[in-house]
């Protein structure tokens, strides 16, 4: 059980016997006297992506999913389905594309990952905050650019794509935040 002020951004719930993962937390402090502190969370259920927003009273309880994390490695992709396997046991196990989100943009053979297990069903894979991916299509570099930051497009090697300097060329490894698709440096 954790208390309702110290919910956090990323703490993951057991709501109706199910897995919510919070993705926003708002505290309101009522004017009115005597009023009571007020949570504001949104949470995504990570079985089936549905999102559900609660207010909760700032004395108010709410149970902790039982999960574990474990490291795992990317493997490969089948179709629609990415394998991985568990660093520990070196079982494989398979999740869909459905259930990764955008994820599958930033999966790379051998990529090392925690996975996020809940009640001994794998629901999720968490990225790391940057990964590293080689640049397949970009623009030729920008000879006499301006002062001014200028961004170009570039499709990289997972397919997605992204905004990068104009001094990249194809074939060079760029560093990409995971959380927001940001061009973040050029791999040493």
């Amino acid at each position: 059980m954790i208390g309702a002020t110290d919910i956090k951004r990323g703490e993951i719930l057991d709501l109706d016997g199910a897995p919510w993962e919070v993705v926003e937390v708002a505290v309101q402090t009522p004017s009115a006297r005597g009023a009571s502190l007020l949570v504001k969370i949104k949470a995504r259920n990570l079985r089936t992506g549905q999102t559900l927003a609660r207010t909760l009273r700032g004395s108010e309880t709410v149970p902790t999913a039982d999960r574990e994390k474990r490291s795992v490695q990317y493997l490969y992709r089948q179709d629609e389905e990415f394998v991985f396997m568990d660093q520990a046991s070196f079982e494989q196990f398979a999740l869909s594309a459905e259930m990764l989100g955008d994820a599958t943009g930033y999966l790379t053979d051998g990529l090392e990952l925690r996975s996020l297990i809940y009640n001994g069903e794998v629901l999720t894979v968490e990225l790391p905050v940057t990964v590293e991916l080689r640049v397949v299509d970009t623009a030729p570099p920008l000879k006499g650019a301006t002062a001014q930051a200028q961004l170009k497009p570039a499709r990289l090697e997972t397919g997605i794509e992204i905004l990068v300097p104009p001094y990249l060329e194809t074939g060079e490894r760029v560093k990409v935040d995971t959380r927001d698709g940001r061009f973040v440096e050029r791999a040493k």
